[in-house]
Order: C-alpha cells, then structure tokens, then sequence
C-alpha cells in the first residue's frame, strides 16, 4: 500500500508549507475525535492507538522527506488565484488542475484507498492530517505568491510571511493549549453543527475560497498591528478549524461507523 500512495502524485518544488501547524492539527483531531461515533472511535483506536488521530496529525508534514513518502509534498495544498468564478473554483473539485498543488486529487484518492482497505493505517493519517488543510486558508492561497510564503510581513516585531502567520501566528497569538481550544469551538459553535454537516463540499470550498481573498484584501491596507489582525481574523479562523474537525468526524464515521 505504501508503494500506491507513493506512486500516486509528483514531487513540487520544496516550499515550506506546514497547515496550522502542530496545534492546529491536533485541534482538528481532537474536534473529529469528540464527534466519532462508538463504532468508528473503536476501530479509528484499533488501527492508531487510542486519541491516535490526535498523535497522529502532524505526521503527513513529518514525513514529507522521508523516502517512501518524498512525493507527497504537494498534496498538502491546492492553490487559487483570485478573481476566479465560483463555477470555476468549483470544478477545480473534480477536475483536478495541473499546477498548484495536489490537495483535492490527494484526498480523494486516499479516501477512495481507505475506503478499499479501512485498517490502512498511512493512508488514515494521512486523511487525518489532509483533511484539517483543506480548510487552511493559504493552502488555497495564490500560486503567484506560493501560498503568502513570499508574501512577507512583521509578526509581533519578528519577521514571518502571510503563510506562517495562518500556519501558527494567529492560533499562537490566542494562546490556548489544543484541548482547551477544541473545547472552546466546540462551546462557541455547537449550534452551527448541523449545518457545517449538511453542507456540501463545493459550498464548503467557496467558503474557504471567498475567506482566503478577504485575507489578501486585508493584507493590502492591514497597519501591521499585529494584535489588530488577530482580533480581525481569530473567529473566521476559529470556523474554518472547528468544520475540519467535524467534517473530518463525519468521513471518519462513514467509512468506520
């Protein structure tokens, strides 16, 4: 199985891109690990240990240059130009581009995989991990810029670029330990749960999609304070954070439940 996943993508070129970084990863997890009915909890346990799925979520980015996995570097992103059409945004769903990332091809291709073989334990971390990027803002950023990587900026006097900030600066900012910020989403958004459930993907998408453009928009008259951006951005980012997790719950309790 190893062989396959390897085999299904290319390589791109080496840009650091680390999705929510360590906590935000285990912030999805855990939201997800919260929502996994009795059945896919205990098998999800079986396979990755028990709250392996939270162990488990960094893993994809640390093993971006190990070997066997060296061709999954672009899965973890899918990146979008503005100016686009929704239809346009869309489509990119199913008809996978050619440039920019292998996101939307990657997950569909290891969820099909997991579908197939459910004690896959690679390709079930791997979805774990991919899942909480789909709903990181700059790996649907703009191919021009790499995602905000060139984008540079000030953070707190040190300097950073857009991509890291939405990696780490802002969740770090807030500072709460990953379970004390899944318990909080779970507290600020439980009437919401149904309705991130219900939604479809494409709807989901153009979420992100008309989230990220308001990120660059902002970034163009943005005074560089960097306490005023958190306070700007911290409840959209919180949104797109808690939906992963319950949409990762939701997959998770399809193919396990």
């Amino acid at each position: 199985m190893k062989r396959i996943l390897c085999l299904m993508m290319l390589a791109l070129p080496a840009v650091q891109l680390l999705a929510w970084g360590a906590t935000g990863h285990r912030i999805v997890a855990q939201i997800a690990y919260d929502h996994l009915n009795c059945r896919a909890r205990h098998r999800v346990d079986r396979i990755l240990g028990e709250r392996g799925i939270v162990y488990w979520s960094t893993w994809a980015d640390n093993i971006k240059n190990d070997t066997i996995y060296a061709n999954s570097y672009d899965w973890h992103y899918q990146d979008m130009d503005s100016g686009l059409t929704d239809s346009s945004v869309v489509a990119m769903l199913t008809d996978y581009p050619k440039v920019g990332g292998n996101l939307f091809r990657a997950t569909d291709s290891l969820v099909s995989l997991l579908r197939r073989d459910p004690n896959n334990a690679d390709a079930l971390k791997f979805i774990v991990h991919l899942m909480g990027d789909r709903f990181c803002p700059m790996h649907t950023g703009h191919l021009s810029d790499l995602g905000g990587n060139r984008v540079k900026l000030e953070w707190f006097r040190e300097p950073h670029n857009l991509h890291w900030v939405w990696d780490e600066g802002i969740i770090d900012a807030v500072g709460y330990s990953y379970t004390e910020y899944a318990e909080y989403l779970e507290l600020k958004y439980k009437n919401e749960k149904k309705a991130i459930r219900r939604m479809s993907w494409e709807e989901l998408l153009l979420h992100n999609y008309h989230f990220t453009q308001e990120i660059y928009e902002y970034q163009t008259n943005w005074n560089g304070n960097s306490y005023v951006y958190v306070y700007h951005f911290a409840s959209g980012m919180e949104w797109q954070l808690y939906a992963a997790g319950i949409r990762l719950a939701k997959l998770l309790n399809e193919i396990y439940g």
